[in-house]
């Protein structure tokens, strides 16, 4: 409606515009090549504007023609460019898909439709390296170095390539290159990272670590349980050349992550060491509530040095209820009980795992137990010989190696924080259990936990003369 009545008003006005220049009183004379003309003004004013109105359109005209073969031009250009576009978006997808060839014949498609447009060539490149071509894909790669937009997207195509043929110095190259053109590349950072760790420059990968970018909540946590790693591999490193910097890095650690168990062992071990037993001990009670870790009790049973085994098992039950309420915990009751010739209170403390599947360290203890309450040698034979079949309790593992000390990397690929204590699930050595460790960890920090239960070999101690 409001524009009806503006149309409106408007064409009254220019009517009422046009009366008013006819209405226009005199006349103006207008001479061209010896011809006179005298028409009235308001005449005179509509020939001027039809004249102009003639010049415009036939400048119009001529102008479209003088610029056809631009438009023409500009026509071929953007059908050149969607027929390239189509050809690298197809191209992506057929690389994705898992058809290189036609990936590559895209990709030379595209880039003779946008030869300015790296990521053709990128494609190619990608497409080259996934054909096994490994000249022409490192030719194309080095090529888009040279510019900053592409120079990372390269890096990452050359690190691929290296990692592929076994080039692991040129790998790790590359990735630096990328660090350094952009730090918060997340695999040049990574591939940096492994290196420092592989070769134990804890303080180098503490610095990369701690310029890397965290913006979500799972990153965040990510990078702290990285930093509580290195702090912890950096204590165990000075643990024996400087106690009171190896107990800082332990502590940074444990504010990082509250309750990682390597950590607080190490910072409660030297803690006990230097006569600290009440702050040990407070630390490893929290951490037992938080974990029920067995190392974690053990060694609070061992807090304080030269303490006898009874002494030992009262620290015990004061962190263990009765019953306990884990095998873990079981476990740790049940060996200072053993110790300290406790038998009653060791068969107590495993009466609720017995009789339900029990693991090797229970079966174990009870074949203690056996021979050195009731001297039954038949019943302790009975329950090693259980313990050969039975499930195997957790330990630290990673990547099929089985360790008795947590390690901040793996063995065998050489990852951070590779490390889990859990039961051992797949087989490595074909005989249904990981292969241990052996001579291949470093010596463990500090004094080492004490194992829950004896080897099968190991002969019991003889209770004292008169020991209840």
């Amino acid at each position: 409606m409001i524009r009806l009545a503006t149309w409106i008003v408007v064409s009254l006005l220019l009517t009422a515009g046009i009366a008013w220049l006819v209405s226009l009183p005199g006349t103006a004379m207008i001479e061209v090549a010896g011809y006179r003309m005298q028409p009235r003004l308001g005449l005179a004013a509509f020939v001027v504007a039809a004249a102009l109105a003639g010049v415009i359109l036939a400048w119009s005209i001529l102008r479209r023609i003088l610029d056809a073969p631009r438009y023409f031009a500009k026509l071929n250009r953007e059908r050149r460019r969607d027929a390239g576009v189509a050809a690298l978006s197809d191209g992506f997808v057929a690389l994705q898909a898992g058809d290189p060839g036609r990936a590559r014949v895209l990709a030379r498609e595209a880039r003779s439709n946008l030869p300015r447009n790296h990521a053709a060539q990128l494609l190619e490149a990608r497409s080259d390296l996934a054909l096994g071509d490994m000249q022409s894909a490192r030719e194309h790669y080095r090529a888009l170095i040279s510019n900053k937009k592409t120079a990372v997207a390269a890096l990452a195509g050359l690190y691929e390539q290296a990692r592929t043929q076994g080039r692991t110095d040129a790998a790790l190259s590359f990735a630096q290159k990328a660090v350094a053109l952009s730090p918060q590349t997340r695999w040049a950072s990574d591939a940096v990272l492994d290196d420092l760790t592989r070769r134990g420059q804890w303080e180098l990968a503490l610095a990369s670590v701690n310029a890397e970018a965290a913006v979500t909540r799972e990153e965040k946590m990510l990078k702290r349980r990285k930093q509580a790693v290195i702090e912890t591999a950096l204590a165990r490193e000075q643990v024996d050349t400087n106690p009171l910097s190896a107990l800082d890095h332990a502590t940074l650690a444990l504010k990082l992550v509250p309750d990682f168990v390597p950590a607080a062992l190490i910072a409660a071990r030297i803690q006990s060491n230097r006569g600290d037993v009440r702050k040990a001990m407070s630390l490893l009670r929290r951490v037992w509530r938080a974990t029920s870790h067995p190392h974690v009790a053990t060694l609070y049973a061992n807090a304080q040095p030269g303490a006898s085994a009874v002494d030992r098992l009262k620290r015990v039950r004061e962190l263990i209820d009765s019953p306990p309420a884990s095998r873990p915990a079981a476990i740790v009751l049940a060996r200072s009980a053993v110790d300290a010739y406790d038998w009653a209170t060791a068969r107590a403390a495993l009466a609720n795992h017995v009789a339900t599947d029990p693991t090797q360290a229970v079966c174990l203890l009870m074949a203690e137990i056996e021979d050195g309450q009731n001297a039954d040698q038949g019943k302790a034979r009975e329950w090693l010989a259980r313990a050969v079949r039975a499930p195997a309790d957790p330990v630290w593992i990673a990547d099929g190696i089985t360790s008795d000390e947590w390690e901040p990397t793996s063995p065998v690929t050489g990852a951070l924080d590779a490390f889990e204590w859990r039961v051992p699930l797949s087989t490595a050595n074909g005989r249904g259990e990981p292969r241990p460790l052996g001579e291949r960890l470093p010596a463990p920090v500090g004094p080492p936990p004490a194992v829950p239960a004896p080897a099968a070999a190991e002969t019991p101690l003889a209770p004292p003369a008169g020991a209840q």
